[in-house]
């Protein structure tokens, strides 16, 4: 395929700025919640706030969230502080349970994980494994001598 604005239009490279819907469930001290979020899939618009975030020394988790969780109109629920609790020490940060959940329904509603099979490499019969684990002992072959050598 010639890349071109077109085919790549009708194949799948660009993403819609419309919000899929999703639902979540947590945990949160003994008790059970489920909402219904809005989610942006990733797209350029978050690789562009992932590199700001990170520039910024910011969380780059915490700006992904902020980006891509978004209300019915289009505009995000939190702020990066929000997520962090920076934005209300005295409320704290999200919990770990929601926000595991989002980042679960934002990897799903961008089809992170899921590869169509020709797109899935299979290694070579015979590779070997680059762990040094696997790694012999190394040689007892004699150092040569060194073109300087000290007296």
């Amino acid at each position: 395929m010639k890349l071109t604005v077109e085919n790549l239009a009708a194949h799948g490279g660009f993403v819609s700025r419309k919000a899929v819907e999703k639902e979540i469930k947590w945990s949160h001290e003994g008790q059970e919640f489920t909402a219904t979020v809005n989610v942006l899939p990733l797209s350029y618009a978050t690789a562009k706030s992932d590199i700001v975030s990170s520039q910024l020394k910011s969380d780059p988790l915490a700006a992904r969230i902020a980006h891509c969780i978004v209300d019915d109109e289009g505009a995000p629920v939190f702020s990066v502080g929000d997520i962090t609790g920076e934005a209300d020490p005295e409320r704290g940060p999200l919990s770990n349970g929601l926000t595991h959940e989002l980042l679960r329904v934002i990897g799903e509603a961008s089809s992170l994980g899921k590869h169509r099979a020709s797109s899935v490499t299979k290694p070579n019969s015979g590779t070997s494994s680059s762990s040094t684990a696997s790694a012999g002992a190394p040689s007892k072959k004699p150092k040569s001598a060194s073109a300087t050598q000290s007296s």
